[in-house]
């Protein structure tokens, strides 16, 4: 069975920064890619960030410079440390598992204040 429990979102001021985190189990974790979504109210997810496997990222143009994707193996977790958040950056994040399906958390909110 597989679990990603993501934690680290709450409420922020513009500027500021987060660091989420989403631990997996129930995957052979270092053979995956995994990704961060956000969805904000009323709009679709959308890709924020993936990390393959072998550890190459890529980004949304609209978090690029500002999110690093990380990952652990050795903690079967992934990380999404985010800085210098906007107002436009306030949704909830999911971390997903892109196996031969893609399997998500339960979801994080992070609310950027202006």
């Amino acid at each position: 069975q597989v679990q990603l429990v993501e934690s680290g979102g709450g409420l922020v001021q513009a500027g500021g920064s987060l660091r989420l985190s989403c631990a997996a189990s129930g995957i052979i974790f270092s053979f995956n890619a995994m990704g961060w979504y956000r969805q904000a109210p009323g709009k679709q997810r959308e890709l924020v960030a993936i990390i393959t496997s072998g550890g190459n990222t890529n980004y949304a143009d609209s978090v690029k410079g500002r999110f690093t994707i990380s990952r652990n193996s050795a903690k079967n977790t992934v990380y999404l440390q985010m800085n210098s958040l906007t107002p436009e950056d306030t949704a909830a994040y999911y971390c997903a598992a892109l196996t031969e399906r893609t399997y998500w958390g339960q979801g994080t909110q992070v609310t950027v204040s202006s």
